[in-house]
């Protein structure tokens, strides 16, 4: 297992070292994916998505400087580039659609029946909660939860400054709450 962090990976990846890219890859590949599935709510623009950011981090190798955490680096280009997919289409996925989508994760085995219905209805109310979300506020969520950033480094993906980013995450945890309250 190799255990430097991601900045010096990538620095090593720009100077050439492929296992670094290999094992960068092997690290954020789950990650960054669920975030746009989440983000894009559609797995067709997820795939294309993901090796879109990819192919872009491997474009800009030369250019990246460990300034900011490889993570707020890599999500930003994702960000970017799923901004400009909502610029040129605007969302339209369906209830049933995201549905769909919960319906082929699957479960594993030794679930029992009435527990898997259960975390499946929770995941359910989870993903359909943050497709009402306006598409700032669902940004600054799933780069909260999903990818762990803090405040600034939200900030630094999604262009905008920490007071804005926390106005952001108060007003989707507010809507998310209300949508869970009994």
């Amino acid at each position: 297992m190799d255990e430097r962090t991601d900045e010096d990976l990538m620095l090593a990846y720009a100077k050439g070292d492929l296992i670094a890219f290999e094992v960068l890859y092997g690290r954020h590949r789950a990650m960054l994916y669920r975030f746009l599935l989440r983000t894009l709510r559609n797995r067709a623009d997820a795939d294309e998505m993901f090796q879109e950011t990819w192919s872009r981090l491997i474009r800009a190798r030369a250019r990246y400087r460990a300034q900011a955490r490889f993570t707020t680096w890599l999500l930003q280009i994702a960000h970017n580039l799923a901004r400009d997919r909502f610029r040129r289409q605007r969302p339209h996925l369906a209830r049933a659609e995201a549905e769909a989508v919960l319906d082929r994760l699957a479960a594993p085995e030794r679930d029992q029946p009435e527990r898997v219905l259960s975390e499946f209805e929770q995941r359910r109310r989870l993903q359909l909660a943050m497709e009402e979300l306006p598409p700032e506020q669902r940004m600054a969520f799933l780069l909260r939860v999903e990818a762990g950033l803090g405040l600034e480094e939200i900030g630094a993906v999604t262009g905008v400054g920490r007071e804005t980013v926390k106005s952001r995450l108060r007003y989707a945890l507010t809507r998310m709450r209300a949508r869970f309250a009994p």
